[in-house]
């Protein structure tokens, strides 16, 4: 284990003790998202409202245009989002993937969670079900994430998620269709680097923990920039995105999400 790694168990004791019990702690440099949360885990002692709060803030504030609208345009110019809330007091979790058209993905995958007997809904109907809910529907474009889709077809669609296919897609915009070959290369790892690691790891995820040692862990992203549209990310898969569980604690996870699907959720 690190020197770092001691620090950051340390720190976390210490705020805890220090916070009677209670902690909001989130990735990244988004310390507004954590006041959210705190400011609210203060006002109602509720671990998932806190998570609410705190991931909502970033939604509307556009944290690192990797949180919520107007970040990240996928391949054909939209902004799409994905989110996930986890009670580790009920192990029950709600979440939505590839959201179109709705802003508050978080408050969207709570009502997945209170008000369903689902875990996870995606696209269109995902959409449908926040519209019934009461949410309004609107465009996520903005003319910051049309300029960099715009910015990004006048590079050869450079870099993208796709291999295999016809046109070389390290070269050209599709649309593409599968190579004839037979010699199809499933391998991942050769084109890891194309991708920009700055602006494609990572987004939002918190973890909550109230005065009744309840413990809550979620995430809200716009996924990966560029991706292909209907894509959707580890931040709404539990156990890959977040987990929490109150006989055991609460963790979100950071990294390439299509590699950490494969391997998280064991």
């Amino acid at each position: 284990m690190t020197t770092f790694s001691y620090f950051f168990i340390f720190s976390l004791i210490f705020l805890a003790n220090y916070c009677d019990g209670r902690l909001v702690i989130n990735t990244w440099r988004f310390p507004q998202a954590a006041e959210a949360g705190w400011s609210t885990l203060l006002s109602t002692n509720g671990a998932v409202d806190a998570l609410e709060a705190g991931c909502s803030y970033c939604e509307a504030t556009q944290c690192g245009l990797s949180v919520g609208f107007g970040g990240s345009p996928d391949e054909s110019g939209e902004t799409t989002l994905d989110s996930l809330i986890f009670d580790g007091r009920t192990m029950d979790a709600g979440a939505v993937g590839d959201l179109r058209r709705i802003k508050s993905a978080m408050s969207v995958a709570r009502h997945v969670l209170e008000h369903t007997k689902h875990t996870l809904i995606a696209g269109d109907q995902a959409t449908e079900f926040a519209v019934s809910m009461g949410f309004t529907e609107e465009s996520l474009i903005t003319e910051v994430s049309t300029q960099i889709w715009a910015n990004w077809t006048q590079n050869n669609c450079q870099p993208n998620f796709w291999r295999n296919v016809e046109p070389d897609p390290a070269t050209s915009c599709g649309p593409y269709l599968p190579i004839r070959s037979r010699n199809i290369d499933y391998n991942r790892q050769k084109d890891s680097g194309h991708i920009d690691v700055k602006i494609n790891h990572d987004t939002i995820g918190m973890v909550v923990l109230d005065g009744n040692n309840n413990f809550a862990a979620g995430t809200s992203t716009n996924g990966l920039r560029y991706k292909i549209p209907g894509r959707v990310g580890d931040s709404p898969i539990p156990g890959a995105g977040a987990y929490a569980d109150n006989a055991a604690g609460a963790a979100c996870a950071t990294g390439n999400g299509d590699i950490m699907m494969r391997f998280l959720p064991r």
